[in-house]
């Protein structure tokens, strides 16, 4: 027991200096921002087939009025997948039948950050930044969850220039998210 505790605790010193090494200098000594807690609701939807999955997600949010959404869930198919891959400028196209693996991130009327994986025929599987230009083939069926006490924003992190997420208690703002109601059955 005792060789698989120091082991462990080897590993964890490599991996701290590891990532001490590779932090750049302008990195905050804090590499976590302070949690927001907020309760949930969410919304489902399906896109049809030539629905562009990222003009659709971004009108949702806009008609919707979210402040704070997430990404719970996506399955479907495209017959175009249009991504920014890791460390490119632009994006890159691919055209065929590929099938959802997921697609995840934060998403809001005021900005979003999402990433798709896909997968096509022979199961080769890519991701990257959701871009314009992916086209729904058979359908997109989508799980939004909504955060209904916090409000995203996004700001320019000095670190690396991006801007960033940026999660604010809704109170703060003053615009909590309203829950829909649901129309009551017959």
């Amino acid at each position: 027991m005792r060789c698989r505790f120091v082991g462990w605790a080897l590993l964890a010193g490599l991996a701290a200096a590891t990532a001490q090494a590779q932090t750049p200098a302008a990195m905050p000594a804090t590499t976590v921002s302070k949690p927001v807690p907020s309760a949930m609701y969410t919304y489902a939807l399906r896109l049809r087939p030539g629905a562009d999955l990222r003009q659709e997600l971004v009108a949702f949010a806009a008609r919707q009025h979210l402040k704070a959404g997430a990404m719970l869930t996506c399955v479907g198919s495209l017959t175009q997948v249009t991504l920014r891959l890791a460390n490119q400028e632009g994006p890159t196209v691919y055209r065929g039948h590929f099938e959802i693996v997921s697609l995840v991130g934060t998403l809001a009327e005021n900005g979003s950050h999402l990433h798709l994986s896909v997968a096509d025929s022979t199961g080769r599987t890519i991701g990257g930044h959701l871009l314009d230009g992916n086209v729904v083939y058979t359908t997109a069926e989508l799980v939004v969850g909504v955060l209904e006490d916090v409000e995203f924003g996004r700001e320019t992190d000095p670190t690396f220039g991006y801007k960033e997420l940026v999660v604010r208690p809704a109170a703060a703002t003053g615009k909590r998210t309203t829950r829909p109601v649901a129309p009551k059955k017959p």
